[in-house]
């Protein structure tokens, strides 16, 4: 290998890089919108009280009215009372909301007989207000049938971090798009450049010069290196000043910024040479890339996804890059993150041994 090639190749590839906007723009400026989008959503900023319709149809008897007392104790939700001549379900539409309370008739005297009663709560599945508002709910009603049952609270729950300070979704944000930014740029870069070039014979010119194909290869990994590195610097900036994420920046962190890179060079180098045309690398390139976008916990922990989705995380390589991330920056798990970095390795090596394969200057 000729390393003065190698850089002359660099140079010229890295110039063309920024003079391309799209490029810069999607590989540090697009993280950083993400990460400002995202931050500021989920940055657990208080966003007031739940509005909850509750109706009694108990009219005003004392523990009807202690159980609304109850409900209203906490500064999570707000009480509106509805009148119990309305037909709830149809308020509730008529308001735009699905989340409410309804205390049945007969409740005061049920609960003093010790008859079954019951509170209806609606909400809508989908929504995190309705879990809260059922939480809270059911937690009334915990205390209401001890209360009946003349019993005191035995235990209770002291709650600690394992952490000086509690995590936060931005802690576990920064490494998913740190992420993010090793799998896209390079990946969508190599797919369209190495289909691009062998349809435009641009591998055929390159093959009358010194440059040789290993030349080639190094200086796009070398490149999508010193970018990723850029977007660390830059991701981890906005999430510490902008977030206050707690994080740890240690030497452990260098590996995944090296390997991923390599990694996914390769894989877009493969995709776009194994391609018959442009298009269909496009095609492929985006179905190998946008299930490890959304399924590899970039955005959401893989722990809170169905079996069968978190069985198919565990086999695309960037959830290895974010699990490793996750593993040096917040848990301090540096066994675990050995394991991630070896199995990117050995991905690495496959994935460039193929890549390098398929990869010609001229096709046959």
């Amino acid at each position: 290998m000729n390393f003065k090639r190698l850089a002359a190749d660099l140079s010229i590839f890295g110039r063309g890089y920024i003079r391309s906007r799209i490029g810069v723009f999607f590989a540090l400026i697009f993280p950083v919108i993400l990460i400002l989008l995202f931050g500021a959503i989920f940055s657990g900023g208080n966003s007031g009280p739940i509005t909850v319709y509750i109706q009694n149809q108990d009219g005003s008897n004392q523990i009807s009215n202690a159980f609304i007392t109850a409900l209203n104790s906490t500064s999570t939700i707000r009480l509106i009372p509805v009148d119990s001549s309305q037909n709830f379900s149809q308020y509730l539409l008529s308001h735009s909301s699905s989340d409410g309370v309804v205390i049945p008739g007969e409740f005061s005297s049920d609960f003093v007989s010790g008859r079954t009663v019951n509170v209806t709560v609606y909400g809508n599945p989908a929504s995190t207000s309705s879990a809260i508002v059922s939480g809270i709910t059911r937690g009334v009603v915990s205390a209401f049938n001890l209360k009946r049952a003349g019993g005191s609270p035995i235990v209770g729950v002291h709650q600690l971090s394992i952490k000086s300070q509690s995590y936060k979704y931005v802690d576990f944000l920064v490494p998913g798009l740190i992420g993010f930014s090793i799998l896209t740029s390079p990946m969508f870069a190599l797919v369209n450049i190495s289909s691009q070039y062998k349809r435009d014979n641009i591998f055929k010119q390159l093959s009358l010069t010194p440059l040789t194909k290993t030349e080639w290869l190094a200086a796009k990994v070398l490149w999508y290196v010193v970018l990723t590195g850029i977007s660390f610097l830059l991701m981890v900036l906005v999430g510490v000043f902008a977030f206050g994420a707690q994080i740890t920046l240690s030497l452990g962190i260098t590996p995944f910024l090296i390997i991923g890179p390599l990694l996914f060079v390769s894989l877009g180098m493969l995709v776009g040479t194994v391609s018959k045309s442009v298009e269909s690398a496009a095609v492929v390139g985006n179905l190998v890339t946008f299930p490890m976008m959304f399924l590899s916990g970039t955005f959401f922990p893989v722990s809170t996804m169905p079996t069968y989705l978190q069985t198919i995380a565990h086999v695309l390589p960037l959830f290895y890059v974010i699990d490793g991330l996750n593993n040096v920056m917040i848990y301090g798990n540096y066994g675990q993150a050995l394991l991630d970095l070896a199995v990117l390795l050995v991905l690495s090596v496959v994935v460039f041994s193929m890549a390098a394969r398929f990869f010609k200057w001229r096709e046959d």
